[in-house]
């Protein structure tokens, strides 16, 4: 049974035993998820409006954050997530991200978390967002963006979610000079993202993690 987890920085993750496995880094999920996606991925792609594309929507972490730095802004998000598994209402509504999200954090997760899934939904002025149950093993993404979010469960955890398949599938869908970010820096990834067409810059990653990747679509 998934269990929430306090991680180092205050803020919740879930473990997953069957995987023996976090959502988010022990060493802080909030800190993890604005180092990787909102530093080194929304704030370095200057794409106005910005497609995002996250695989992986957890706990929704990201979706909060991002929503979160756009609320100030005149920059138009229009994000879609996949999740092939989404998580209980219960698991949902433990979590503390939105105390880490500014002072209409509640309301924003609620929004995001209400929103329904397989359509697009406004979440705030700027901020739209399309939730996708789906595999994308299995499911090939449709649309056209600037910004991908790589958050799948790590790469020997879940190895069927590294695979040139995947990375292809996601190249083809990514505009030109679009970014992909993930926390990962295996080899193997590296790899298969230059054959898929990315050109790779390792990047600090968060406490925890010596490195990240920062790909841009050729």
């Amino acid at each position: 049974m998934n269990q929430l987890i306090t991680t180092s920085d205050g803020s919740h993750t879930i473990f997953v035993p069957e995987l023996n496995e976090h959502y988010h880094s022990v060493h802080g999920a909030v800190q993890e998820s604005s180092i990787v996606f909102i530093k080194n991925g929304f704030e370095y792609c200057k794409a106005d409006p910005v497609n995002i594309l996250e695989i992986g929507f957890g706990t929704g972490l990201n979706t909060l954050l991002t929503a979160t730095k756009c609320m100030n802004t005149n920059r138009k998000v229009i994000y879609t997530s996949i999740e092939k598994y989404p998580l209980p209402d219960e698991l949902i509504n433990a979590l503390n991200h939105f105390s880490y999200a500014g002072e209409k954090g509640k309301s924003l997760f609620n929004s995001i978390h209400s929103a329904g899934w397989g359509s697009l939904q406004k979440i705030s002025e700027n901020f739209s967002l399309k939730k996708l149950i789906c595999d994308i093993t299995t499911d090939s993404p449709e649309g056209r963006f600037d910004l991908v979010y790589f958050d799948a469960f790590g790469p020997d955890k879940q190895p069927e979610m590294w695979t040139l398949n995947v990375f292809r599938k996601i190249a083809e869908v990514t505009a030109g000079s679009g970014i992909l970010v993930t926390y990962s820096a295996k080899g193997e990834v590296k790899r298969i993202l230059k054959a898929c067409g990315f050109e790779i810059s390792l990047l600090p990653g968060p406490p925890g993690k010596r490195h990240m990747i920062r790909a841009i679509r050729h």
